[in-house]
């Protein structure tokens, strides 16, 4: 498996990267300096030198579907380059972090946990207003402002709109979202099709877990 450059050799045209605030799998989450847009911004790049069609696909998909969207909860990329043969997807960096770390700093209170709901709950009601599903939805698709409080979507990259979606088995192999936080119909193993209703589940788990860890 071929994985793009280390932190300290990586070089993408255009930007001065400063620090590595994500890797995982198959992606990485670096905060740069775009030199035209003369502002601070973040990276998100495939991790693989050759990626899956699969992937360049979500991060076409999340480009396309998050440029359309305008909500203070809902983070809007400022581009999508090509990069070695995938892509880096540019988006705005306003000083947040990441819930899960801000969150492990914290000591949990009910008056926390319902101030980020009430954000998220009318970020979902905008996303099915424009018939758009996330269909990832957990801590980890989660930031925030530590000064503000003000929490953000991210991650887009298996969303889709509702009238693309069929009422049919999904491929039980083939599992869209983290199983942890997904709902019962979204993991293909019923006979049922899925619509915004999915999102507010994985919601409802995401919130279980900042409660009680």
């Amino acid at each position: 498996m071929a994985l793009v450059a280390p932190h300290s050799s990586l070089s993408i045209t255009g930007y001065s990267i400063t620090e590595l605030l994500y890797e995982g799998e198959r992606t990485s989450v670096y905060r740069a300096f775009s030199e035209s847009l003369q502002r601070p911004v973040v990276l998100k790049v495939l991790r693989l030198l050759h990626p899956r069609f699969e992937d360049l696909m979500q991060f076409r998909n999340q480009f396309a579907i998050a440029t359309q969207l305008h909500h203070p909860n809902i983070v809007r990329p400022l581009a999508l380059e090509a990069f070695n043969s995938g892509y880096v997807l540019v988006m705005p960096d306003e000083g947040f972090v990441s819930l899960p770390t801000y969150w492990g700093q914290k000591k949990r209170n009910v008056a926390d946990v319902l101030a980020i709901a009430i954000q998220l709950a009318e970020a979902l009601h905008y996303l099915s207003s424009e018939r758009v599903i996330h269909k990832d939805i957990k801590p980890n698709n989660l930031v925030i402002h530590p000064n503000t409080g003000q929490v953000q979507f991210i991650d887009f990259g298996l969303s889709s709109l509702l009238p693309k979606e069929q009422a049919q088995l999904t491929n039980p192999n083939q599992l869209d979202g983290t199983l942890a936080y997904v709902s019962p119909e979204q993991t293909g193993r019923m006979n049922r099709g899925i619509d915004y209703r999915t999102d507010f589940y994985s919601l409802g788990v995401t919130l279980f877990e900042l409660l009680v860890g």
